[in-house]
């Protein structure tokens, strides 16, 4: 049976847990989906299903197909590629910038009587793990990969009651605990790399909500009611993102209020950045790379006719579209028989 921390409501957990698998089951297919008609056919190389011989997949001419696809399936290699590289230089670029911005703060380890180490203690967090910040514009967050560390504003402890201060180092020991700044880099680097799949990114943005919602939930086994008075304290007195510049758990209202309202055992709704003109644009770039990755793996067959330009098509010289639907122009012409066919029953050069 499934433990319902703190004052969850135990049907909103099941919603959450159930879109959380969704949402991991998304990112896999996209990811996968984005990827494997890419590369897939230089692993697998050529197939029975789909020779040479093959003059006609229903009304099209496959030679027409390879010949109009093929340069889309290249442009799909010089997007990876240059997703790659993208996704290298973004990652690089934030991880660079994190670094100087953390070298210039002065950051200090609480002392051991201190309020904040106190707090530590409760929420389970290891005070060698918390850096104390003077001015810092978030009240607290979580940075590195393998040893993160958790960043305090120095001011904490007088904003907010010993009770909401554990709440929030719980919360922030879960994040360590789940290393969550490596997950959620690894993430952004995949979805910057399909950069041509808009769903993917809307997905990471959705799972980067539910590391929250699960650093929520680890807080919330002791500490659900306090949590949500922090929340509230820290946000300026609302559900609002108050004077909070973004950060982790702040980045828009509706997440500030879905964290708050569930925490206080109120049904709140579990939305989603995905959109539908979203699930369209990686519907329409799916069937690209998809018809684009499959139709390569036919091969073009060897001439068979020196009038044939290297194809088994009679319209040599002709732009490939002109001859797509050869057998519906056949049908239209009353020919006897198809040109593709003429040709292939000719006598080899």
């Amino acid at each position: 049976m499934t433990r319902v921390a703190g004052h969850l409501s135990p049907m909103l957990v099941r919603r959450e847990q159930r879109h959380r698998r969704a949402v991991l089951l998304g990112l896999a297919a996209l990811i996968l989906l984005g990827v494997s008609p890419v590369v897939g056919h230089h692993v697998i190389g050529g197939v029975d299903w789909l020779p040479a011989t093959v003059e006609h997949i229903g009304v099209f001419c496959a030679v027409a197909l390879h010949q109009l696809l093929s340069p889309v399936h290249g442009l799909f290699h010089l997007l990876l590629a240059a997703g790659l590289a993208y996704a290298t230089y973004d990652r690089w670029r934030a991880t660079a910038g994190l670094r100087r911005t953390i070298g210039s703060l002065t950051a200090t380890m609480p002392d051991g009587a201190s309020p904040l180490a106190e707090a530590s203690r409760r929420g389970g967090l290891d005070a060698t793990r918390v850096r104390v910040v003077k001015g810092l514009p978030n009240p607290a967050f979580t940075l590195g990969w393998w040893r993160p560390l958790v960043f305090v504003a120095a001011d904490l402890p007088a904003r907010l009651a010993p009770d909401e201060l554990a709440a929030v180092l719980a919360h922030e020991a879960a994040h360590v605990r789940r290393r969550d700044p490596l997950r959620l880099f690894v993430l952004r680097y995949f979805s910057s790399v399909l950069f041509w799949l808009p769903a993917l990114r809307r997905l990471a943005a959705d799972l980067a909500d539910e590391a929250e919602i699960a650093a929520d939930d680890a807080a919330a086994r002791i500490h659900a009611l306090p949590l949500a008075s922090a929340l509230l304290a820290m946000s300026g007195g609302d559900s609002g993102l108050g004077g909070l510049e973004p950060s982790t758990g702040f980045q828009h209202r509706d997440l500030l209020e879905r964290r708050i309202r569930r925490l206080a055992g109120e049904d709140a709704a579990v939305g989603s950045h995905v959109s539908t003109r979203s699930i369209a644009g990686a519907a329409a770039a799916l069937l690209l790379v998809w018809s684009s990755g499959v139709i390569v793996l036919h091969p073009l067959p060897a001439p068979v006719d020196a009038r044939a330009d290297g194809v088994h098509c009679t319209h040599g010289g002709a732009f490939p579209l002109s001859h797509l639907f050869c057998r519906g122009m056949r049908a239209l012409a009353r020919e006897k028989r198809c040109p593709h066919e003429a040709v292939a029953a000719s006598p080899s050069a």
